[in-house]
């Protein structure tokens, strides 16, 4: 193989592992929270890729998200729901079927692509759920260990 083919071929390998590196390292940005009772949704940009990454992540920022941004805020019986949604190319109208979109908003401007990436709710036992829609669902248990789960 020509010397200048190998080197094409290795900055080309260089190039994809570096994004690589990026898309799994870059900060997750938390764009917007919007509330509706027990049920909380939080945009995201950059949200991590694996199920490993994303349960990791809740676990070192759950305390944030309760300080900062109020989130979850459970029921009086205690149950709450987050969902992360992607926040993608921003809010848009309605205008198109199956948009998520959020009545907190007083504008025609409050919808977003449902891109749903993860989520965290407690059961009846209060016990943390995650569902990661890429993987699986796992549960926390009382030990702190993090064990998949059919979700039936």
């Amino acid at each position: 193989m020509d010397m200048r083919v190998k080197l094409v071929l290795l900055v080309m390998a260089g190039v994809l592992i570096g994004y690589a590196f990026w898309l799994l390292l870059r900060p997750v940005e938390i764009v917007a929270v919007h509330q509706d009772d027990d049920f909380s949704a939080v945009l995201v940009k950059s949200f991590p890729l694996t199920d490993k990454g994303k349960i990791s992540w809740w676990m070192k920022n759950k305390d944030r998200l309760k300080e900062r941004y109020g989130v979850p805020k459970p029921a009086p019986d205690g149950n709450f729901y987050i969902t992360f949604w992607l926040f993608g190319d921003g809010y848009k109208e309605e205008g198109k079927y199956d948009r998520r979109c959020f009545d907190d908003m007083k504008t025609k401007v409050n919808c977003i692509e449902k891109e749903v990436v993860f989520s965290v709710n407690n059961d009846s036992r209060n016990r943390i759920h995650f569902t990661t829609y890429s993987g699986g669902d796992y549960l926390l248990t009382d030990n702190g260990e993090v064990v998949s789960y059919e979700y039936r």
